[in-house]
């Protein structure tokens, strides 16, 4: 089942999907339960192409996503392979080595 986002999540949805206008429901008619996937699967034509995508970030909205990523509520571990790579990259770039190190424990991949 989705969830509703909020202002943040739309904020930053927009900016890595303005083609779909503010459209935050799947093909199915819920709402996505996360931010990262649709881009991942859906919206994104390739690796670099997400890579972009998540480059237009600005650091408080990557500090955002790395947090629901923390508590569970960003699945990353859904997201393409090379998806799944280029965000905890983004992550130690934008933010810290630290809180990549982090990531990739909650992760599993330490």
């Amino acid at each position: 089942m989705g969830r509703v986002f909020n202002e943040m999540d739309n904020q930053i949805f927009n900016k890595l999907a303005p083609e779909l206008a503010g459209n935050t429901m799947s093909n199915a008619g819920h709402n996505y339960p996360f931010i990262l996937r649709p881009i991942s699967h859906k919206i994104a034509e390739d690796a670099a192409d997400f890579r972009a995508r998540i480059d237009k970030l600005e650091t408080e909205e990557m500090e955002y996503l790395f947090q629901l990523a923390m508590e569970g509520k960003e699945d990353i571990r859904s997201l393409e392979e090379d998806d799944v790579d280029t965000f905890i990259e983004m992550v130690e770039e934008k933010l810290s080595a630290e809180k990549m190190k982090e990531l990739k424990a909650k992760l599993g991949m330490a």
